[in-house]
Order: structure tokens, then C-alpha cells, then sequence
């Protein structure tokens, strides 16, 4: 593959990963459950999960080989993955085998974004550390919650919220990073401190619901 094909599929990559900024904006804004919110989400979802894909294969290219790029690409696809297949649970709990694949495959990837820096450099990479530990955490937590069909029925608006912001939040902080909005370290967290007060701001109002 040329060089100008690849910057072509970054430009594709960078193209979509806008594009879902909108999306994403729109259906955080407008009233939850209405026309514009759905429609908003799943063109949001659409091109966030596309965004991350090619991010995937832009870290696999020959001489653009980059395992942080991959561990990244695989962070946001889950949350995306995950909150938009939690929208099944609203009324009933289908099969469960592919959400335990990705939910096996975040889990890996989490300890691969700890342990791997460690392994090559002898040191540890506080954003690879951070993130991995948060996917960790969530995975586990979706197999825990497969275990109890009921419980999962019950707290599918929480789940889907959760994972979907989290989606969201992946695609603002590559923005405010790519762009140097913020310097620094702060710029990869930032957003999803942010991020999380607004989560948690919602699961408390939907538990009062």
C-alpha cells in the first residue's frame, strides 16, 4: 500500500471520527428516547465504530504498525459495541455468546494495555494503564451481569447510557488530543472526567425513575 492510499484511509478515519462527533452531540442533547435521540445515536454509532475499525487497520499497516493505536481502536469499539447491543436487553436477554466474546476480547486487550509497556520498556504507561484498567473493569463487570438475566433486563437503560457516552467520550478525547486542545497528559483525561460526572449525573436519575 502507497503512502498516499494510507493517508487517504487516515483521512477516511479522521472523516468519520467528525462525523460521529456530531452524531454523538446531537443525540447526548436531544430529549432521551425521542426520534432525534435514536436517530442521532445510531448514526452515531455507525460512524464511531467505523472510525475505530479503520483505526484498527491503520495500526496494522506495514511501517505504521502501532500497538497503542490498536489497544485504542479496541477501547472505543467495545464501549460502542456494548452500549448499542444493550438496547436488546429493553425486552428481552437474547443469546449472550458474541457480547461474551468482545467482552473477553476488552479483557485481554486490558491487561495486554498494562502489562505490555511494562514487558518491552521496563516502565508503565499511565494513559495504556488507566484506560486498560477501565475496560478491565467494565468487561468484568458485563460478565458478572450476563450471570443474572433479570438484573440485566432491569438496568439496560443504565448499561446503554453508560457505554454510549463512553463511546463518546473516546471520540472527544482523540479530537481534543489530535488537536492539542488541551497539553499534555490532561488532554487524555479531561474528557472523561467530564464525561464521567455526566454518567453519573444520568444513572442516578434513571435509578430515581
Amino acid at each position: 500500500m502507497t503512502e498516499e492510499t494510507i493517508k487517504l484511509v487516515v483521512y477516511v478515519h479522521a472523516g468519520f471520527g467528525g462525523l460521529a462527533l456530531l452524531g454523538g452531540l446531537v443525540a447526548l442533547i436531544a430529549k432521551k428516547g425521542s426520534k432525534i435521540h435514536k436517530k442521532a445515536g445510531k448514526f452515531f454509532y455507525y460512524t464511531m465504530l467505523s472510525s475505530a475499525l479503520v483505526a484498527l487497520i491503520i495500526s496494522l499497516l506495514p511501517k505504521h504498525e502501532n500497538p497503542f493505536l490498536f489497544a485504542i481502536g479496541i477501547f472505543s469499539s467495545y464501549f460502542v459495541l456494548t452500549g448499542y447491543r444493550s438496547l436488546r436487553f429493553k425486552k428481552e436477554v437474547p443469546s449472550l455468546i458474541v457480547d461474551k466474546i468482545i467482552a473477553w476480547i476488552m479483557i485481554v486487550t486490558g491487561i495486554a494495555m498494562v502489562a505490555y509497556p511494562i514487558i518491552l520498556k521496563g516502565s508503565i504507561n499511565i494513559i495504556l494503564t488507566v484506560f486498560g484498567i477501565l475496560g478491565l473493569i467494565f468487561a468484568i463487570q458485563d460478565l458478572i451481569g450476563f450471570k443474572n438475566p433479570e438484573k440485566l433486563k432491569a438496568s439496560w437503560l443504565q448499561a446503554h447510557l453508560g457505554k454510549m457516552t463512553g463511546g463518546y467520550i473516546s471520540a472527544v478525547t482523540a479530537f481534543v488530543v489530535v488537536n492539542n486542545l488541551i497539553p499534555g497528559i490532561y488532554g487524555w483525561f479531561t474528557p472523561g472526567v467530564i464525561g464521567g460526572v455526566y454518567i453519573v449525573y444520568w444513572s442516578r436519575k434513571v435509578k430515581k425513575r
